[in-house]
């Protein structure tokens, strides 16, 4: 039995949750919380970086980051996530890491909001990694995702489920292209609600 250290708000290990129910592994992995900010929680000796996710191999060696995980998931579940054939694979590589960058932009504007009080917060700081998400959302807008589930479209459904959890939906507006393309996406893949935190 493989062991998920997660925290139900992580837009990477919901990534990982969907990943696992499509590929057949969910009845596999055992879904343990974790706290990254805890010293004595036993994740960081299962990582050193001390994040999650973390996915714990049933001989207790770890893999770490989601990528990583998502890689190793779909390797022994039949790849079914991380097309074969060259341009299909990098394409779905390269949405991965769009989604991911937009979930790594939301998490640092995330912690600079709620970690610092009003006065010693960074607006540039923020408004650097709000272009980031702006222009990443732009993007897909124009072209979302298209074809088959993939790892980079379910990297980026989880993106936008964080932007909704944190930042309470307001892409929406400016992005209807991509707010459907979710819509047809959560219908299509059940799992991505029923990890929603």
């Amino acid at each position: 039995m493989m062991i998920l250290r997660y925290s139900a708000a992580s837009p990477y290990a919901r990534k990982i949750r969907i990943a696992a129910e499509l590929l057949g592994l969910s009845d596999r992995i055992e879904i343990a919380a974790a706290n990254t900010a805890d010293p004595a929680d036993t994740l960081r000796a299962q990582n050193p970086l001390g994040k999650i996710p973390t996915l714990v191999l049933g001989d207790g060696s770890a893999l770490y980051d989601s990528r990583v995980i998502a890689d190793y998931l779909d390797h022994i579940g039949g790849g079914k996530l991380v097309p074969a054939e060259p341009a299909r694979r990098f394409a779905a590589l390269r949405l991965q890491a769009l989604g991911d960058g937009i979930n790594d932009a939301a998490l640092l504007i995330r912690y600079e909001v709620a970690s610092r009080p009003e006065a010693l917060r960074h607006p540039e700081t923020i408004a650097l990694q709000q272009g980031k998400i702006d222009r990443a959302l732009a993007a897909l807008d124009a072209a979302p995702p298209q074809g088959p589930v993939d790892i980079g479209q379910i990297a980026v459904a989880c993106a936008l489920g964080y932007l909704d959890l944190r930042f309470e939906g307001a892409w929406r507006k400016a992005h209807p292209r991509l707010a459907a393309w979710l819509a047809d996406f959560t219908a299509k893949v059940p799992a991505f609600e029923a990890t929603k935190a």
